[in-house]
């Protein structure tokens, strides 16, 4: 397993709408390597995680992204889940937050619906990524390459499908995360 001792993951999650198990599974594995995951969300408090459509666990936020400093952070993962980068996409301090990561070359690693977050922020132009299915022509009008592969790492970047295909999404986010 790669050691991201020393290495502080951001999460950045919308205040309603991520998909728990895309939320809670990467911090497991983060921790596991040793790294420290922190939740970042559009306002304090907590957050309302989901399943599927229906409302499961609140987690407590550790920053508000508005006030949050990339450059503390080795890496950052995006959950999906329908709702969440919706929220994220339409929030400029999220939407720049994330446009930081690819301007300073650190590694992200989005799954599901996170893409959709990616194309705001407009760094999908001649990447090679997946998503949940639905957001393929969103991707592709945005300028990346779209494909139906379970895990996919282009330079800085892992993405992934859904949480089926979270054991392979996990493995190269710790991988490209431990550097």
């Amino acid at each position: 397993m790669p050691d991201l001792t020393g290495r502080t993951i951001a999460f950045l999650v919308a205040t309603e709408g991520v998909e728990q198990v895309e939320l809670t599974e990467p911090w497991a594995a983060v921790e596991d390597a040793g790294g420290t995951p922190r939740l970042l969300s559009l306002e304090a408090g907590k957050v309302q995680a989901f399943d599927h459509l229906d409302k499961a666990d609140t987690f407590p936020v550790d920053a508000v992204v508005a006030d949050a400093d990339p450059e503390s952070y080795d890496g950052l993962v995006l959950p999906g889940g329908v709702a969440n980068p919706d929220a994220l996409r339409m929030d400029e301090d999220a939407v720049a937050f994330v446009r930081e990561f690819f301007d300073s070359d650190r590694p992200v690693a989005a799954i599901c619906h996170a893409p959709w977050t990616l194309a705001e922020a407009d760094v999908v132009r001649n990447r090679r990524l997946t998503s949940w299915p639905s957001l393929q022509t969103d991707l592709r009008n945005a300028g990346a390459q779209w494909v139906d592969a379970e895990v996919v790492v282009d330079g800085n970047l892992v993405t992934s499908r859904k949480p089926d295909d979270l054991p392979a999404f996990n493995h190269a986010m710790l991988s490209l995360f431990a550097g």
